[in-house]
Parts: structure tokens; C-alpha cells; sequence
């Protein structure tokens, strides 16, 4: 691809640092996953610097939430790619996902040395039911905006009860497909646009399916560790539909239920910890990653963060790369445009189900039950940030 930045005229080089930081300002102030993130960049892109329209900031977010993938990650990053090209895209990745990283590492870091030091986690008890308390907030603001009629009522049900009894990471993308396919059908209600023949390069196609075989050969040969881990996390990136609350099943039937790299009590930990920061929610694979190689030291913990991380971002980035390119042509077609309402509904279902998984552990204890509660009605009913509730939890944790 062409290189954009060094050869571009001075007004856009400053555009282009202007973006970068508007970019590490959302990345220091976005907290509450990706519905909170639209808000936040609608302001920011939108209303102030006019990089787009409103229209356009929606159906780039839903081209997103089709994709597999963090869908704030791919937002900005396909805008970095349409205001300045390839290497504008990769920075603003770099400088959206590297606060939250940096913090999940530090904070993967801080839970081995309690342990070590034989130091009691009990103070972070309350941040687990917290963070079922936001899956379940969240689930119901998506909710209240996909669900418009009885069959996105009906999809979203049926996909929370699929999710839940089929708790695979292949469920995701086959209930994703079914909920489009269903709205598809529905396309007549949408208004005819003219179309153009759709032209497709398949350069990033080619490199993510690349990248996906060599990592599970190399996984597979070698046995090592962080090489195991970009796999893994690059192929949970690759099938994961629907944002961060989709993808917590995920980590934790594969690193929790069946590799057992991490505690039940260090995951929901962090997916608590993850939630009191800005930026992306897919920071949470810098987490685990440090975690999985505590063993290694210092630096094998740096080592397995880098390597979740790249794993859980680069797929999605890919992708959005691949799709932008004809993805004007594409959105022409009814069935396209109709398939997204099936898709957003059969996200919040998703969800769900992910909130009750999580939910089960502690179904028998009352102070579990209370946090919840009260977390879901102080999110709801007042303006409180969730890094203020966050903290609230540990602080309350050390009281009691």
C-alpha cells in the first residue's frame, strides 16, 4: 500500500496530529464499552472536527459491528484509514488501545505479586459481581436500541438461550448469521439506492487468513507459550462478533473452564478492573496474557501481553481494511442494510447470555446479589462514572 504520512503537504501532517490527539483523548476518557464510545466519538469526530456525518459515523459503526472484532477499535481505525490512510489507521490503533493496555498489564502484574506474597484478593470480591452488574446494564441499553419489533424480540431470546446452552466460541458467529439472515428476508421495508459493481481487494483478506494458519503451525510445532497465545487470541478476535461483553464467554470457557491459565476469581477480577478504564474492552487480553505466563517473570509477562494483544487487535484490523474498500457498494443493497437489525438483535442476546454465565457462580450468595443490583440501578438512574463505581468497590472491599 502507498505510504500517506511522509510525503503529504504540512496542513495534513497538523490534520492528521490533530486526529492522533483527538484520538488519545477519547482513548484517556471513553469509559462503558462501545455504546458509551459511539456517544463520545459522535461528539468529538462529528459535532466538533466534522471528519464526518452523523450518517456516516452510524453505518461505519454498524460495517463494524458485522465485522468480527472490537467494533470502537475498527471505527477509528477505519477512520484513521479513509481521513489518511494505512499508516494513520495503524497509529490511531496504536494510540486508542495502549492506555488501557498499558493498565491491564500493570494490573496483571499486581494480582501475581498479591498472590505471591501470599496477600489476600479478598478486597477485589466485589468488583466480580460489579462486572456482571455492567454486562447486564449494557445489555439492556443495546436492547432498548435494536429491539424494534417482535422479531428482534424473538432473535434476541432465542440467541441468549443458544449462547447459553451452547457455550462454544463457534455458537457466536453461527447465531449472528442466523439473526441476519432472518431480517434479510425483510429488506422490502428499506429504500432502493442505485448500485455500482462491487470491486474487491483481497490483499487483507489474504493476510488475515495468513496470519491464522502460520500462527496455529508455529502454535503447533514449537509449543511455545506467547506464539500459543497470539494464536489463540488472534483466532477468539477472529470469531468474535458483537464487541467486548460477546467475548468474555469466550476468554473464560478457553483460559478459565478448559486451559485453567487463570483463577474464576483473577477473571472476574480484571473483567471488573477492565471496565473502570478507558478505551477498549479487548484490553482485557493484555490481562490475561500477563497473567497466563506469571511463571516467566517480568518479562515473559510483558512478553504474553504483547502477544494477546497483538493476537485480539490485529484480525479486526484486517478486516475493517479489507471491507472498507467496497463497503459504499455493498451497503447499496437492501438485504445488506436489512441484515444489520437481525445482527444487533442477536448481539444483545449474546450478551445475555454472557451476563447469566457469569452470573451463576454467585446466584447463591446475598452480597453478591446486592452489588448487582445496586451497580445496575446506580448505572441506570444516575450519571456516576464507572470508575467512580469501581473504585467505590474496592475501597468497600477493604472495609468489610
Amino acid at each position: 500500500m502507498a505510504n500517506y504520512l511522509p510525503h503529504v503537504k504540512p496542513v495534513r501532517k497538523i490534520r492528521y496530529l490533530i486526529f492522533l490527539k483527538d484520538v488519545l483523548i477519547l482513548a484517556l476518557t471513553t469509559f462503558g464499552g462501545p455504546q458509551v464510545h459511539l456517544v463520545m466519538m459522535y461528539e468529538r469526530f462529528v459535532k466538533k472536527r466534522h471528519y464526518l456525518t452523523e450518517d456516516e459515523l452510524l453505518e461505519l459503526n454498524a460495517l463494524c459491528q458485522i465485522l468480527p472484532g472490537p467494533t470502537s477499535t475498527q471505527t477509528i481505525t477505519a477512520l484513521g484509514f479513509r481521513i489518511g490512510g494505512p499508516n494513520l489507521a495503524y497509529l490511531s490503533l496504536f494510540i486508542w488501545a495502549l492506555p488501557g493496555v498499558t493498565v491491564m498489564t500493570i494490573a496483571a502484574m499486581g494480582v501475581y505479586y498479591l498472590e505471591r506474597h501470599n496477600l489476600s484478593l479478598a478486597f477485589t470480591r466485589f468488583i466480580q459481581p460489579m462486572a456482571v452488574g455492567f454486562l447486564v446494564s449494557a445489555g439492556y441499553r443495546i436492547g432498548k436500541k435494536v429491539v424494534k419489533n417482535r422479531v428482534d424480540l424473538v432473535l434476541l431470546v432465542l440467541a441468549a438461550v443458544a449462547a447459553y446452552v451452547f457455550r462454544s466460541p463457534y455458537m457466536t458467529p453461527v447465531v449472528l448469521l442466523v439473526g441476519g439472515i432472518t431480517t434479510a428476508f425483510t429488506y422490502e421495508k428499506q429504500q432502493v439506492m442505485d448500485k455500482k459493481p462491487i470491486h474487491i481487494e483481497w490483499s487483507n483478506f489474504i493476510l488475515w487468513i495468513g496470519v491464522l494458519v502460520v500462527a496455529a503451525i508455529l502454535g503447533a510445532l514449537t509449543n511455545w507459550l506467547p506464539i500459543r497465545l497470539f494464536e489463540n487470541f488472534y483466532r477468539n478476535g477472529s470469531l468474535v462478533f458483537g464487541g467486548g461483553q460477546v467475548l468474555t464467554p469466550m476468554l473464560y470457557n478457553e483460559f478459565v473452564e478448559f486451559k485453567q491459565y487463570l483463577s474464576p476469581e483473577e477473571f472476574l477480577s480484571g473483567l471488573g478492573l477492565v471496565q473502570a478504564i478507558p478505551g477498549p474492552v479487548f484490553s482485557f487480553a493484555s490481562y490475561i496474557g500477563a497473567l497466563s505466563m506469571r511463571q516467566e517473570g517480568f518479562h515473559g509477562q510483558l512478553l504474553g501481553s504483547m502477544a494477546s494483544t497483538l493476537g485480539i487487535f490485529l484480525p479486526g484490523t484486517f478486516l475493517i481494511f479489507f471491507v472498507f474498500h467496497f463497503w459504499d457498494q455493498l451497503k447499496r443493497y437492501r438485504a445488506v442494510r436489512a441484515s444489520l437489525e437481525g445482527i444487533n438483535a442477536a448481539s444483545s442476546g449474546l450478551t445475555a447470555a454472557a451476563a447469566v454465565v457469569l452470573f451463576e457462580p454467585m446466584a447463591l450468595d446475598w452480597q453478591m446479589l446486592l452489588v448487582i443490583v445496586a451497580t445496575i440501578l446506580l448505572l441506570e438512574f444516575t450519571k456516576m462514572p464507572p470508575y467512580i463505581l469501581i473504585i467505590g468497590g474496592l475501597v468497600l472491599g477493604l472495609v468489610i
